[in-house]
């Protein structure tokens, strides 16, 4: 079975990815469910492609294995064995079946993935198989295989509902237990000598965009000039949010920047980064054909200048500041998007708070921040007076 992702190309430009199977022929029941994540429910181009590849892996698990895909649901702890010890060689478009037939590695192999990747699989599966049943494409079967009834319980406080109600929702029956670990995020002294290696005044606003306001490459990307308010006060502009701050819009743009989040958030900022933009603006001027244009983050030095600058710029950017800074890694757009949100858990922030200005659909995505810093516990046990006898000395 050589069933692949495949990226389509609408006239309109909007892009999704689809499934193929064996003939390149369109996967009708993933490709319904593919268009409905991208135009019916609004996500992103990178979200299809990342379900595209999970529904693919279990199409050519369930042509090899003999099954029909509406059978493959119904052995899904099979096909969780078999994603956790079969390496990508086996399982990829690359393996072709020997003479003898094809040996599909099991229990006995090595791990060939990790839990969040077989979870990641698993949720595109379960997509699928709720999207064909509401659909009227495959029987209804099929759901509680895939779901089972659970209370809240077992729910951190902050995403349970109100009033204290004991509340249902559907589980999934097929997940893994992600190891637990802490953030990989920059530290302060990262962040420091990436700032010190940068080049240009727009690269040090990039690296502040992500460390000191928690946006992701795209959000950065994708900012425009009408979303930049550094005003103490904004009403002349029609804005009613108080100090200087930026807007998070999700829109189709040419540089492919993409917001992850369709809700529209305001995030404040503080002096460093209104420090930047201002160093990044003389800078710019000095760029005739980037004088004009509504993006922020503009190609100076090379490229075409003047357009906005692509996602991927980023990444390259990041990574020359890490080497020129001597850093013992290299640091990642993403570790300073969570080094910021690490320093608002570890500040006092609450998790909402913390949930809002990242951008998480849901306050539990927020949890894995809510660790306090070894130090601040070390001095919470230092606060503790020793124990003392009843005269008043003490032990």
């Amino acid at each position: 079975m050589r069933v692949r992702a495949f990226l389509v190309r609408l006239p309109s430009g909007a892009r999704y990815w689809t499934v193929l199977d064996d003939d390149l022929a369109v996967v009708g029941e993933a490709d319904a469910f593919l268009r409905h994540l991208r135009f019916g429910r609004d996500c992103s181009e990178l979200t299809t492609r990342s379900y595209a590849g999970a529904i693919a892996l279990f199409l050519r698990w369930c042509g090899r294995t003999g099954r029909d895909w509406h059978s493959g649901v119904e052995h899904l702890a099979l096909f969780v064995t078999w994603l956790l010890h079969t390496p990508a060689v086996t399982s990829g478009m690359e393996s072709v079946p020997g003479p003898g037939g094809e040996l599909l590695a099991g229990p006995g192999a090595g791990p060939a993935r990790g839990a969040r990747r077989v979870n990641l699989v698993l949720t595109a599966v379960r997509g699928l198989v709720a999207h064909a049943v509401a659909s009227g494409t495959a029987p209804a079967g099929l759901v509680p295989l895939v779901y089972e009834v659970a209370d809240q319980r077992d729910l951190p406080a902050g995403a349970r509902g109100e009033g204290g109600r004991m509340a249902w929702r559907l589980r999934a029956r097929h997940r893994l237990r992600e190891p637990h670990k802490p953030v990989d995020r920059a530290s302060d002294e990262e962040i420091v000598a990436l700032l010190r290696a940068c080049c240009s005044a727009r690269d040090r606003l990039v690296v502040l965009l992500m460390a000191r306001a928690g946006l992701r490459r795209g959000e950065a990307c994708g900012l425009r000039r009408s979303d930049v308010h550094l005003l103490p006060d904004s009403a002349a502009l029609g804005c009613e949010v108080p100090g200087a701050h930026l807007h998070v819009v999700r829109r189709e743009n040419p540089n492919r920047a993409w917001a992850k989040s369709r809700r529209q958030r305001a995030v404040p900022l503080d002096f460093l980064v209104v420090q930047a933009f201002d160093a990044y603006e003389f800078e710019r001027l000095g760029v005739p054909q980037a004088a004009a244009g509504d993006f922020v983050l503009v190609n100076l030095f090379r490229g075409s200048a003047g357009a906005p600058m692509p996602p991927d710029a980023v990444n390259g950017l990041v990574a020359a500041a890490s080497r020129r800074a001597g850093l013992a890694r290299r640091v990642t757009p993403h570790q300073l998007r969570h080094a910021m949100a690490s320093n608002l858990a570890d500040s006092g922030a609450t998790l909402d708070e913390v949930a809002e200005l990242i951008g998480h659909a849901s306050v539990s995505s927020s949890e894995v921040y809510v660790h306090p810093d070894p130090r601040r516990l070390r001095a919470a046990v230092e606060r503790v007076g020793s124990p003392r006898e009843p005269d008043g000395r003490g032990s």
